[in-house]
């Protein structure tokens, strides 16, 4: 392994948790060519040796590096776990204080936090007199900068929506799709690094943080499910990817019924299970 490559791979694990593994190195030039031709410079080892000194490239390649695949009711699962299960839940356990925060965390071009501001939209006749707030976080600007806009091409705007929400929540502009403004007002986005401190962001109800800790080292897993748990309200609930678990990282949850991938915090007084075992 180069000594280039090296240095990269514990850039980026301290910048954005990301575990990235010798056998990626054809992704490295796939993904850094183009930051390397754009900053001037030759190869590798050059851009490395720029990364200590140069904080908007070293934010470039953080960002290049970042995996961005996401689409709208990604996996359907956790969606439809958040319509049948979570909301019904929080309604009545939160029923003084009529309000829910969610957070859609490492939220790429927005697609996520879209999806769960439509399922809102759709059940707004149960959430009369209730505040709900829905943040949006990534570590990249650029993919925030999108987000923000709200506007998709027909390859991103078919793919997971259906013919009926494509009608009702966007509107054509020549070959691209915008969400309409009621949606994108539901969503406040910001960008965040999930490796740095998040508490000013406040306390949810519910996380989705999906797709994400599968990237990162062990260590990077552990810290940012102790700070998940944090942030999240007593019997909240956190949200995975389909290939993601919280076993040998954190004994601070428990399965939410038969939807494995929805997990609900422990509450004061359950016993949390050693370090290894099962939720």
């Amino acid at each position: 392994m180069s000594q280039a490559f090296a240095a990269l791979q514990n850039f980026l694990l301290k910048s954005s948790g990301l575990s990235l593994d010798r056998e990626k190195q054809y992704l490295v030039e796939a993904r850094l060519n183009p930051v390397i031709a754009q900053a001037g410079l030759n190869n590798l080892p050059e851009l490395v040796a720029r990364l200590e000194t140069d904080p908007t490239l070293a934010k470039k390649v953080t960002e290049a590096m970042t995996v961005n695949e996401t689409f709208f009711f990604r996996d359907r699962a956790p969606f439809e776990g958040f319509r049948k299960a979570i909301l019904p839940e929080l309604l009545e356990i939160r029923a003084q204080r009529r309000r829910i925060r969610l957070w859609s965390a490492a939220c790429s071009t927005g697609q996520e936090p879209y999806s769960l501001a439509m399922i809102l939209d759709e059940e707004a006749r149960r959430l009369v007199g209730w505040s709900v707030d829905i943040v949006a976080t990534d570590i990249a600007e650029s993919v925030l900068k999108r987000a923000r806009e709200g506007v998709y091409s027909h390859f991103e705007a078919q793919r997971g929506v259906p013919m009926s929400h494509l009608v009702r929540y966007f509107t054509k502009r020549k070959d691209q799709w915008a969400i309409n403004q009621n949606i994108k007002a539901r969503v406040d986005f910001r960008q965040q690094n999930l490796m740095s401190d998040f508490s000013h962001l406040g306390v949810f109800d519910v996380i989705f943080c999906r797709n994400v800790l599968i990237y990162f080292a062990p260590e990077q897993k552990r810290d940012v499910l102790a700070r998940l748990t944090r942030a999240l309200a007593p019997g909240g609930y956190l949200v995975l990817g389909a290939a993601e678990s919280v076993i040998g990282y954190s004994g601070e949850f428990k399965p939410h019924g038969e939807n494995r991938v929805i997990l609900t915090r422990r509450g004061p007084g359950e016993t949390a299970p050693a370090r290894g075992a099962a939720v």
